[in-house]
């Protein structure tokens, strides 16, 4: 017959900290791996636009949409037929008096500038990428005072075109639930 032996447990010390850090350590591989993906090019390579209104009434901010809306796709145009900042810097460059006679047919009486310079921007977020407030180049036009909302956007890259999501969104279903519920049917 085997003899009885005595068993002896000991407490182990398994530190209360371990699941902490680990968690821990987890969140900082998971945000390095965001910002490693989610990387765009730097700001310093932009060139913004920005459209001042003459001040915040529904007639004057009426005046700041229509002209946005009718230098938009000038504006896209030389984008997407710029390859480099320099090129796209001669594209706007080019754009300059078409872009201030629609300007001036639509606001009619009141008088707009139109300058390029480097022009503080608050801080603005694209996705996971937050565009700090600094001090861009920049085209202003700017429709009488100028003390009025504004819209304003990156060129390059192009942060104020977003990609058009196209209204047929496909149906999110999950496959082990329809899997089920094809069981049962």
């Amino acid at each position: 017959m085997l003899q009885d032996y005595e068993i002896i447990r000991t407490k182990q010390k398994t530190g209360k900290w371990l699941p902490y850090i680990e968690f821990v350590l987890i969140l900082i591989i998971l945000q390095s791996a965001v910002a490693l993906f989610t990387a765009g090019p730097t700001e310093e390579t932009s060139i913004r636009f920005r459209l001042l209104a003459h001040s915040n009434t529904a007639a004057d901010q009426a005046v700041k949409t229509e002209i946005q809306r009718e230098i938009e796709p000038l504006i896209q145009q030389a984008v997407t037929t710029s390859k480099t900042v320099d090129e796209l810097g001669d594209n706007l460059e080019a754009l300059e008096e078409t872009i201030m006679d629609i300007a001036n047919t639509i606001a009619k009486d009141v008088p707009v500038t139109l300058e390029r310079t480097d022009a503080l921007f608050p801080p603005k977020r694209s996705g996971f990428v937050v565009h700090p407030q600094a001090a861009y180049d920049a085209y202003i036009l700017t429709i009488g005072s100028g003390r009025g909302d504004n819209w304003w956007c990156s060129l390059f890259p192009k942060v104020c075109f977003p990609d058009k999501q196209e209204d047929s969104e496909e149906k999110v279903t999950f496959f082990v639930w329809e899997w089920l519920k094809g069981l049962f049917s």
